[in-house]
């Protein structure tokens, strides 16, 4: 088994420490090296889940021997065969660009960009190079969500009318927040410490639309199975004024035969009732369910009716997105739909449509004339 030699570029997303616990414990990664970005504007507090406790944790627990100042030298001095690009979203397009250059392939962080144009750049550098992009959900290593997707492929509801997401938090740093990958709970922040951390600032690619409607989009695009058409957005700051992002967002989205309703929020103690993903189709309602403790999918088929569907473990040796990616470097097999490149420039179509209606207040056209860069 050869070795795969990785590096780390941004420490801001704090699903970095989840994310290289997982490289970490593949026998076949290598790591060689991690550089954070430089922030547009400085933190107030080296919390846990902040950029320097991140790169911190890397070193010290997850056996990242090295760090660099500055990723371009890190990527002129070293070699790498794959990235985990951890930045603030706004930086994806020219780490990826970098990162293709030097022939490395990318392990990117949910969202893929902050708008299509920006993810196109990246799709067009790693074609151009040759190199592999994979767009990192936590939700692809959902046995239930996957379940779900196989039942809806086999017609157990009938024909896709309508997909429901809502997910979210208190905030990616706020009260109590916890995050796979750590045991240590971050010690409570102020809201102007918050503020000063990317995820409150719009421009750097923060907002719980981005942040959380993201998933929604690759999820009812995955579901339902074709391209959306357009979109409408609205998002709002209704409890965080001490950043400039938006903390609550929704997006309903049109699909030629089907409709998709996306809720984001960094503001939900507890959402109350089952968050989804729930798909309403022509001959029944499916949810994405706990019994127990255990995850199950639930069909309801009304008058009492409801079927109850385990889901399979994840296949062996493919069951976490180091070992999928390792898997696919070694053989030549195709990711996962939901991690692929071209897939998730779909999912980001949707996503930039509902961005661009919040902005503008009209329903947006989902871009689909770029489709020919495949």
């Amino acid at each position: 088994m050869r070795k795969v030699r990785a590096g780390i570029i941004g420490f801001g997303h704090m699903h970095v420490n989840d994310v290289a616990a997982h490289y970490a414990e593949h026998p076949q990664v290598e790591w060689v090296a991690c550089a954070d970005t430089v922030p547009f504007r400085p933190e107030m507090r080296d919390a846990p889940y902040t950029r320097v406790w991140n790169m911190q944790h890397a070193l010290r627990d997850l056996g990242v021997p090295k760090a660099y100042s500055d990723y371009h030298e890190m990527l002129e001095k070293e070699t790498f065969d794959l990235i985990i690009v951890q930045s603030e979203v706004v930086q994806h397009p020219a780490i990826v660009e970098a990162c293709a250059a030097v022939g490395a392939s990318v392990c990117v962080e949910k969202p893929m960009a902050n708008t299509l144009p920006n993810a196109l750049r990246m799709v067009r550098a790693c074609k151009a190079a040759g190199t592999t992009m994979i767009v990192n959900w936590p939700l692809t290593w959902s046995t239930v969500a996957r379940k779900a997707k196989e039942l809806l492929d086999d017609g157990v509801i009938g024909r896709v009318l309508e997909v429901k997401w809502r997910s979210g938090h208190t905030g990616p740093l706020g009260p109590g927040a916890a995050h796979d990958g750590v045991s240590e709970v971050a010690a409570p922040m102020t809201g102007p410490e918050r503020g000063a951390t990317w995820w409150h600032q719009a421009d750097m690619g923060g907002g719980a639309m981005l942040d959380y409607c993201c998933y929604g989009a690759m999820v009812a695009r995955w579901y339902i199975g074709e391209q959306a058409v357009a979109a409408l957005g609205m998002k709002a700051n209704l409890n965080s004024h001490w950043g400039d992002a938006d903390d609550n967002a929704a997006m309903l989205v049109r699909f030629p035969g089907a409709i998709a309703l996306l809720e984001g929020t960094w503001t939900t103690w507890d959402h109350g009732v089952p968050t989804g993903p729930i798909v309403y189709g022509t001959t029944g309602t499916m949810v994405a369910d706990r019994k127990g403790a255990d995850q199950v999918v639930r069909v309801e088929r009304g008058h009492g009716q409801t079927e109850i569907y385990v889901p399979d473990p994840l296949p062996a040796g493919r069951d976490g997105v180091a070992a999928e990616i390792v898997h696919h470097l070694e053989t030549g097999e195709p990711v996962h739909q939901t991690l692929e490149m071209m897939f998730n420039l779909e999912a980001m179509a949707i996503l930039d449509a509902g961005v661009r209606s919040a902005a503008t207040g009209r329903l947006e056209v989902v871009d689909s004339a770029t489709w020919s860069i495949g």
